[in-house]
């Protein structure tokens, strides 16, 4: 059994050692942090087989699968930290990913691997949650083992995150598009993915049948992208700390 002595950080980083690339912790204001453990693709069906089946851990339920495109991550329409105190709700304009042309498209210099797979774990056991991040070695052709075999219910996650984001998971039986129109082109999730000069489909009741007109939504992006260590928190902390100080 898992010793409740011991932070289950460091049971994790003991048990699975140069398994795991990282094992990170996000400290809230809350009895125990949320960890991440970031995995290659090569371990990732050995470490996942162990957090669900070994006694510490018993992570018998996979509670969300998706994918992340990480292309321009922390350039342009992003702000960092100096954005902690001011709040969400200021509308920028639209510079970033989805609104250039290939030749000119930001590569991130923070994050290099450009996609990857995002598993959320849930021990109903020991009443803990932790999160599986797997990155693809390739940008071009993102490819990730399927965890189908150890919790069957990613089934339609991965096929989600293949038909949004185009990656592959190795393994999958059954690897097709789930939520855009047959003969659906492009995978509508990546960043670079055109805003403009595309077509949307719209059923009409006149003509009695699906037609194609021009997309009619104007890229905008009315909340800018913040990188802070304490998302959750930073912004409440400040209010406090401004209305402390005006006591």
């Amino acid at each position: 059994m898992a010793d409740p002595a011991i932070p289950h950080a460091e049971q994790l980083r003991a048990r699975f050692g140069d398994k795991i690339a990282e094992c990170i912790e996000h400290v809230y204001e809350v009895a125990t942090p949320e960890i991440t453990l970031v995995v290659a693709p090569e371990n990732l069906l050995e470490v996942a087989r162990a957090l669900r089946e070994e006694a510490p851990f018993r992570y018998e339920q996979l509670i969300d699968l998706c994918g992340v495109d990480y292309l321009s991550y922390g350039q342009v329409e992003w702000d960092t930290e100096d954005a902690s105190g001011e709040g969400f709700s200021r509308g920028v304009e639209g510079e970033g990913a989805g609104r250039f042309d290939w030749a000119s498209r930001p590569e991130s210099t923070l994050q290099p691997r450009r996609f990857a797979s995002v598993i959320h774990l849930q021990s109903v056991h020991h009443n803990r949650r932790l999160r599986l991040r797997c990155f693809a070695p390739h940008g071009g052709l993102p490819v990730v083992p399927s965890v189908i075999e150890l919790w069957p219910v990613a089934n339609w996650f991965e096929r989600e995150a293949f038909d949004l984001f185009g990656i592959v998971y190795e393994g999958h039986p059954d690897l097709r598009r789930i939520l855009t129109d047959y003969g659906f082109v492009g995978h509508p999730f990546r960043k670079d993915f055109p805003l403009v000069g595309n077509v949307e489909v719209r059923y009409d009741a006149e003509q009695g049948r699906v037609v194609y007109q021009p997309v009619t939504i104007e890229p905008r992006v009315t909340v800018p992208r913040v990188i802070r260590r304490d998302s959750r928190r930073e912004q409440a902390r400040s209010e406090s700390a401004a209305q402390t100080a005006g006591k």
